[in-house]
């Protein structure tokens, strides 16, 4: 028996063994909707034949619950090769490709007759949900750096931004943290953990979280090619999906994702104290750099986020 260490969330995971001697994963949750919305998901997926932890046990209150346990592989921990080199190995980017395919069915067969309402804390990424996540980079991320800024600026860029997310098709199951620390690869096959936090959106925005982890060091080439696969699946999941429209999307969800990531990062690290997520600034900063330099129409389009961009570069 033992924790199993949780970087970024108040719920204790324990792995146990059963009365069969089979080893299994006791969650005892803080948020009673959080539960059954994991609970809820994890039947729903399952139910699709989708690669979720099968719930065993659930408490009457709901507060804790038992699950399949999937070993202690993350997919984060098996392209380590890779995240450090920046030469990811082909057994590497087979698990990549393995898991942005299984992805799109998440959020497309996830989404075929969902119930939306039990979704937490919100059934859909609408308007409200948006300049939350604005907010959170600009309160617990920009303001702890102590740089100055113009609030009436950077809200006249967030209005842009946030007409431009909530402009593409919002009927898939976005999993709201894909990331590589939220994947398990048990007997090479990627399982998803940790999608309690999902609700209706659009597509891209998980492709965001997942290419653009900043610790996962994909490189360009790796992400286009990544990018193709996820398409090529999704194709035959929405055949009639308009791929131009969605790639000229994809950048926009690319900034919007990094400043939330950096909202988290301030949080978890500046008032938290958690080292991990200090570790992680320089890279999600180098990567809003690197996503400026790329697309100029973000420049812009958003000119005073993208000025205040080159400012944090000072700070790493």
């Amino acid at each position: 028996m033992g924790n199993i260490v949780q970087q970024g969330s108040n719920r204790v995971y324990t792995r146990e063994t059963d009365a069969e001697g089979h080893s299994i994963i006791r969650v005892v949750g803080t948020n009673r909707e959080e539960n059954r919305a994991f609970i809820y998901l994890a039947r729903h997926f399952e139910a699709k034949g989708l690669p979720v932890p099968h719930v065993l046990w659930v408490s009457e209150d709901e507060m804790s619950y038992t699950q399949e346990d999937l070993g202690n592989t993350l997919l984060f921990e098996a392209i380590q090769h890779g995240r450090e080199t920046g030469t990811f190995l082909p057994e590497e980017k087979a698990l990549l490709e393995k898991t942005i395919r299984a992805l799109a069915h998440i959020q497309i067969k996830g989404a075929e007759n969902l119930d939306w309402s039990v979704c937490f804390p919100v059934p859909s990424m609408d308007e409200r949900a948006v300049r939350w996540d604005l907010n959170y980079w600009k309160y617990c991320f920009l303001k702890g750096t102590k740089i100055e800024f113009s609030e009436p600026k950077l809200e006249d860029d967030f209005d842009r931004l946030t007409a431009k997310i909530l402009e593409q098709p919002a009927e898939a199951f976005l999993y709201r943290d894909m990331q590589s620390r939220n994947v398990m690869i048990k007997n090479g096959k990627p399982y998803f953990i940790d999608f309690q936090g999902g609700r209706r959106g659009p597509t891209q925005y998980d492709v965001a979280s997942f290419l653009w982890q900043a610790k996962a060091n994909i490189p360009e080439f790796l992400r286009d090619e990544l990018i193709d696969a996820y398409l090529n699946e999704l194709h035959q999941l929405q055949p009639y999906m308009a791929e131009p429209e969605w790639r000229a999307a994809l950048p926009h969800f690319v900034l919007f994702r990094t400043l939330q990531v950096l909202g988290a990062y301030g949080y978890r690290g500046y008032f938290e104290r958690k080292p991990h997520f200090l570790e992680s600034i320089p890279n999600a900063i180098r990567n809003l750099k690197e996503l400026f330099a790329k697309h100029n129409e973000l420049q812009n389009e958003y000119p005073y986020i993208y000025a205040i961009s080159n400012d944090l570069l000072l700070l790493v």
